[in-house]
């Protein structure tokens, strides 16, 4: 299996989908990836030669900030949101969606379970 910065890629998959497995590398930046190091697209990633790793490697680290240290960065502006009290570091705090959805009905992969409120009866005289 391939390592490209301390990650194995797929080693059965053509090579951009093989790169699109690293995280902040999706297929259409692969596809730039390959072409502009000279790799082919539809060669298989344990077809690759040390040097076209190597070239790729250092096509990514020159250039893209990926896996970890982009996790990170996410971390921190989430972070940097809820310190300022902006209306995302708000919804982000309260694990709900923070780019405009609905959240009445839907939404239930942030929310979670649905929880039911009981009904209170009404008294008549």
């Amino acid at each position: 299996m391939p390592r490209i910065l301390g990650v194995d890629i797929p080693n059965n998959k053509k090579v951009p989908y093989s790169l699109a497995a690293l995280f902040g590398i999706g297929l259409v930046r692969a596809n730039v990836i390959c072409e502009k190091t000279g790799v082919d697209v539809h060669k298989r990633a344990y077809q690759l030669s040390e040097e076209e790793l190597g070239s790729i490697t250092g096509f990514i680290e020159s250039n893209y900030v990926i896996e970890g240290n982009l996790r990170r960065e996410i971390q921190a502006n989430v972070a940097r949101f809820k310190e300022i009290g902006c209306y995302r570091g708000y919804r982000h705090a309260r694990n709900l969606p923070c780019r405009g959805q609905r959240t009445r009905t839907n939404s239930r992969t942030r929310k979670g379970k649905k929880k039911t409120v009981a009904n209170k009866k009404i008294l008549r005289k």
